[in-house]
């Protein structure tokens, strides 16, 4: 299944989700994640998940998809991603946005890591990283402000053994302080920018509006092949 998307990548607290909002106000469009962490149900304020509200507008696709409990992997993702396509109408836009780069290789290059495709081309956020760990610092205190103690009492409770790649989220291990997520954060930044030099052909942008919107103006949209959903999984 081959549909027209637009793309947006970046590292941790670059401003990519709001820029990526803002833009599929303006077109209508419906948004896709490419970030990890926010396929599990519950991991929400650790992870920076967009609002219920939010999910609800862009009608948005790969977050909330298991369980803590759960493994999930890339080729999980594309699969659920595919399913989620498959639900939009042609005529209605679709912007994938995260910072996961695994998922943008999964998405346009297959899953063989071997990967004899070229290194794809997509937009990417470049962003200095003084100010993206100012970004982490301010928004790790709002999340703190907003439960994330709590919500990580609710989890231990709910799911006392986590999977391996659940376990991956930053924020909530026992003992994790503070000033511990900020650094793992910021050091999750920093791999996220080498993945996107090093695994992709990075268009860098700015992180504003107006800098994504004439990239994808010029450069966009791009045409990606879903793998095909059976009309059994369709109707589930």
């Amino acid at each position: 299944m081959t549909r027209e998307v637009y793309l947006l990548a970046g590292p941790t607290a670059s401003g990519k989700s709001a820029i990526a909002a803002e833009l599929a106000r303006e077109t209508g469009a419906r948004i896709l994640s490419a970030d990890s962490m926010l396929v599990y149900r519950g991991m929400d304020i650790g992870t920076a998940k967009p609002s219920r509200e939010e999910i609800a507008e862009f009608g948005m696709g790969g977050v909330d998809l298991v369980t803590p409990a759960e493994e999930f992997s890339a080729g999980a993702w594309l699969r659920a991603a595919a399913k989620w396509v498959a639900t939009v109408p042609e005529d209605v836009p679709v912007i994938v946005v995260g910072g996961t780069g695994l998922y943008f290789s999964a998405l346009l290059r297959g899953l063989d890591r071997a990967w004899e495709k070229p290194p794809p081309e997509y937009p990417v956020v470049k962003i200095d990283r003084s100010t993206v760990r100012a970004r982490i610092s301010a928004r790790l205190d709002a999340m703190f402000m907003d439960g994330l103690e709590e919500e990580k009492r609710i989890l231990r409770e709910r799911y006392p053994a986590r999977s391996r790649t659940a376990a991956l989220a930053i924020g909530y291990r026992d003992g994790d302080t503070r000033e511990r997520i900020l650094t793992r954060t910021c050091q999750l930044a920093k791999r996220q920018d080498t993945w996107f030099r090093h695994q992709a052909t990075p268009i860098y942008v700015e992180p504003t509006v107006e800098s994504v919107r004439e990239c994808w103006r010029s450069r966009g949209p791009w045409r990606v092949d879903f793998p095909d959903v059976p009309e059994t999984d369709l109707r589930h």
